[in-house]
């Protein structure tokens, strides 16, 4: 039998190279664009898709709230301190504080008449000052709480009415404070300050509108719903101060500036033999029980 030759050895080779590379010499060179899409997106012989188990998901990006800590080039959102949040609310109610004081109210559907009073609250709940209303023969509403929540940037006003449940209510300025000078030639706060329900969450739902027109006239306009219809006003309770105006600027106020709320002191109260000025009976029993505590505040910011 006569042996193959050395080069007819040599075409037997390659040509099993050939055929376990899939293709040598004269197969068409695959092109970088068809690389490219080929990493993207793998692809069996027959040209269908498949998904790469090993590959990460996708990220998705996720909001950070307050009192978490931020990772990569993101910040950290840093949760108020106690003495942060009171003070943050203490500055969002000052502009109605020019409710404090006794109203006489008018409704205009049934002109009914009733009285109510505006009081500073720092003492049910200290790191939560509020000012709240109280009216014996109210209407609509009998007892009030209005404050302010820092981390959402709402108001929230919590009524009770002569019957039912207490209403959670919770809003924003429609039309920021703003001092405007009236026929008497005296500064005049006007704001509207809009609160819808938000608990309970079923049944009749109310919206309430603070509007505030003068220094001793405001108006709180009630509005409620059902299901999806629209807010409709069903009532509006027409309130006058009872006494003297308020004054709004500090130099106006002289010494009887409320060594707690800032504003128009009305009660003289009595500490280690000094007089100083609150605005109502909420600040009085706060001061009396606590004068220490607010005389600090005082000092604190007279430094400033």
């Amino acid at each position: 039998m006569t042996k193959p030759s050395a080069c007819v050895l040599s075409s037997l080779v390659l040509a099993l190279l050939c055929s376990l590379t899939g293709g040598c010499g004269n197969a068409p060179a695959t092109s970088a664009t068809e690389n490219a899409t080929t990493a993207e997106n793998p692809t069996t012989a027959a040209g269908t898709s498949e998904a790469d188990d090993s590959s990460p998901a996708p990220r998705r990006f996720q909001p950070i709230e307050l009192g978490q800590t931020g990772s990569g080039n993101g910040s950290a959102a840093r949760k108020l301190t106690a003495e942060e949040s009171e003070s943050s609310i203490r500055e969002a109610l000052d502009p109605l504080q020019i409710m404090v004081g006794q109203w006489k109210g008018i409704t205009f559907r049934g002109k009914n008449y009733e009285e109510l009073e505006w009081v500073w609250d720092f003492k049910s709940q200290p790191a939560q000052p509020a000012l709240v209303m109280k009216s014996e023969k109210g209407e609509y509403i009998r007892e009030g709480r209005l404050t302010y929540l820092p981390e959402e940037k709402k108001y929230r006003f919590t009524l009770t009415p002569p019957e039912g449940e207490p209403r959670v209510l919770e809003g924003e300025f429609t039309e920021e404070p703003a001092t405007q000078t009236g026929d008497d030639g005296k500064p005049q706060r006007v704001y509207k300050l809009a609160l819808a329900q938000v608990e309970p969450a079923e049944g009749e739902q109310w919206q309430l509108v603070f509007n505030q027109q003068e220094n001793n006239r405001y108006n709180l306009e009630l509005s409620r719903k059902r299901g999806s219809s629209p807010f409709n006003r069903f009532d509006t309770v027409g309130s006058q101060r009872m006494g003297t105006s308020f004054a709004l600027n500090d130099e106006d106020y002289g010494e009887k500036k409320c060594i707690i709320s800032g504003g128009l002191g009305t009660t003289a109260v009595t500490y280690k033999g000094k007089t100083y000025w609150v605005c109502c009976s909420g600040c009085k029993a706060a001061f009396e029980e606590e004068p220490e505590r607010w005389l600090a505040k005082l000092a604190a910011s007279e430094s400033k």
